[in-house]
């Protein structure tokens, strides 16, 4: 057991270790272990206020405290480091971001390159030449759909300290937007399932231009970035730019570059190619 790597799965926005319970059990069935972080303030450390339940009670909800007010990517690197070193008395360690995540995980390989054997990327924010904010105002994001969002938004962002959404609307534009970002490949059953798992509170810190990928550090690990071809979030154009400006970083360590067919969700709900993916990542 002491030389097999240990999968250390780091979740994106909204969402938190619960996700990747079917992968996990794809990927113990293939003889590998893994661990699942929840980051600060995700689950069972989120807040799921009573105004959230039904009936909901928008005008209370949009003013009710959240428990991630404060967190800062810094914590989220606190966290993932912790489960590291932890992780690293055992054997190698693979540190796989998805979506958001990106930014943590990005975060802690320039700041702790040592305790990570392989970074993954699926579909996941990994800033280089710009800040991930400043991303979104380029070409590869034109056709991101911003009214996902916008729509079920609750609250003042800058006077609750984080951003709140509201994933249980029965609105059905609303939900037609998230699907539409998320998960067009899902059965709308396997897609309100997978909405279910999200909690409405997000932290606000998505680091500055201190905290993109650093040739000194990230630079030197081994890194694989997986693309999905029907991501309509990261789109694939912006997810092969990421791409090449990590490889343009860093010439002689380029991405190990690997594709998976399917939209952002899709391959934690269907995972068995993702986990044989990995699997082999896990023997490179």
């Amino acid at each position: 057991m002491q030389n097999l790597p240990t999968f250390v799965f780091v979740h994106g926005a909204f969402a938190n270790s619960f996700s990747f319970a079917p992968l996990q059990a794809e990927l113990a069935l293939l003889g590998h272990r893994s661990v699942a972080v929840d980051l600060p303030g995700h689950g069972f450390e989120a807040t799921f206020p009573a105004a959230y339940q039904a009936p909901q009670d928008l005008d209370a909800l949009s003013a009710e405290p959240g428990r991630i007010k404060g967190v800062t990517l810094a914590d989220n690197v606190a966290r993932v480091t912790e489960i590291l070193e932890r992780a690293k008395r055992n054997g190698p360690t693979i540190l796989v971001a998805h979506s958001r995540g990106g930014i943590t995980t990005t975060a802690v390989a320039n700041a702790r390159p040592e305790l990570i054997d392989r970074i993954v990327y699926v579909s996941a924010w990994c800033p280089v030449q710009l800040d991930v904010s400043d991303y979104y105002a380029q070409p590869e994001m034109a056709d991101v759909d911003a009214g996902a969002f916008v729509a079920t938004l609750v609250g003042n962002p800058a006077q609750l300290g984080l951003l709140r959404t509201n994933f249980r609307t029965a609105d059905p534009a609303a939900l037609a937007a998230f699907k539409r970002a998320f998960a067009a490949d899902l059965t709308d059953d396997e897609f309100r399932t997978f909405l279910n798992t999200f909690q409405p509170d997000e932290n606000l810190d998505v680091g500055t231009s201190a905290d993109r990928a650093q040739a000194t550090t990230w630079g030197r690990t081994a890194k694989t970035y997986v693309r999905l071809t029907a991501d309509a979030s990261i789109p694939l154009a912006m997810q092969d730019r990421m791409i090449r400006e990590g490889n343009a970083l860093t010439p002689d360590n380029p991405f190990d570059i690997r594709t998976l067919e399917g939209s952002h969700l899709r391959w934690l709900v269907h995972p068995k190619p993702a986990a044989e993916l990995l699997a082999d990542c896990a023997v490179r």
